[in-house]
């Protein structure tokens, strides 16, 4: 839903963040700004948020915070304050005076772009494990569908209250089902052959072609054995040969290890983008995450 033809976003990591969102996300175009609201998960900040046309500058933040305030002011489960700006090229601002100062987060990521040509195996890809991806449908592996959103609490970053984090969760994956029943894609689970365990997981929302990852983990106890690489790959391989994707966009935090991970494995630096966050730490209801 847009009151402007064109509300897609410059950036390639903002476009596909919208890609991601449920079916009935609403993208409304503003003065200067895109108001972007997920009303099946008010609690999700990066699916509930203003997007705008640049960086901000002195005296931004009381009019930012005004502004969503008064588009996200009517859904008291709104708790959240989150602004992100439409630059590629790493452009900060005034954000640390402006929001860092006022106790926001300052989110830094690092998008990378790669056609499925490009992406290799690693060299230590871990062979054991079983890829499968899960069934979307109502009722159909929700063991596995547990598990994953189990794979997520336990990875969920210092201060996300551990019960609201799992219904935040839940409730992410619930809409990204939605979009796979409509054929856009897949979530994909790396299984423990010996346990049925599920040792890691990643989404891909196919969207026009291009397939945007979401969430990648290995549970904590699995890490560095080669699990991750190899779902990635893998994943990206299904998700062009069942749902046509003919790129793929990764998004990682700009100080996260994976970044040299997923350059190992093809991916390409193609933007450096910005975002502030406040949300209460004492009741968190939902995900710091971007994905």
């Amino acid at each position: 839903m847009s009151n402007d033809s064109s509300p897609v976003p410059r950036s390639l990591v903002w476009a596909t963040g919208l890609d991601v969102l449920p079916p009935n996300r609403v993208v409304e175009r503003r003065s200067g700004f895109v108001v972007i609201r997920s009303p099946s998960n008010p609690t999700h900040y990066w699916g509930n948020f203003l997007l705008f046309d640049r960086e901000p500058v002195a005296g931004d933040a009381r009019r930012w915070e005004a502004l969503f305030d008064e588009a996200f002011g009517d859904d008291p489960r709104v708790s959240h304050r989150t602004f992100a700006w439409d630059r590629t090229d790493g452009v900060v601002g005034a954000a640390r005076e402006e929001f860092v100062t006022r106790g926001y987060d300052l989110e830094e990521s690092v998008g990378l772009r790669a056609d499925p040509h490009q992406l290799v195996p690693h060299p230590r890809e871990n062979r054991d494990v079983i890829i499968q991806a899960l069934n979307a449908a109502a009722g159909a592996d929700e063991a596995l569908w547990d598990a994953v959103v189990e794979l997520q609490v336990a990875g969920r970053e210092d201060g996300h209250e551990e019960e609201a984090y799992r219904s935040f969760a839940r409730a992410r994956l619930e809409d990204q089902r939605a979009l796979f029943r409509a054929g856009r894609g897949a979530w994909y689970a790396a299984i423990e052959p010996s346990t049925g365990e599920v040792v890691g997981s990643c989404g891909v929302v196919v969207t026009a072609g291009r397939g945007r990852f979401q969430a990648v983990d290995t549970a904590l106890v699995h890490r560095r054995r080669g699990i991750s690489s190899r779902l990635v790959v893998e994943a990206a391989r299904r998700a062009s040969a069942d749902y046509g994707a003919e790129h793929f966009v990764i998004v990682a935090d700009a100080e996260y290890h994976a970044l040299g991970l997923y350059e190992s494995l093809g991916f390409e630096r193609a933007e450096h983008v910005f975002g502030v966050c406040f949300w209460p730490r004492s009741d968190s209801p939902s995900g710091g995450i971007r994905e």
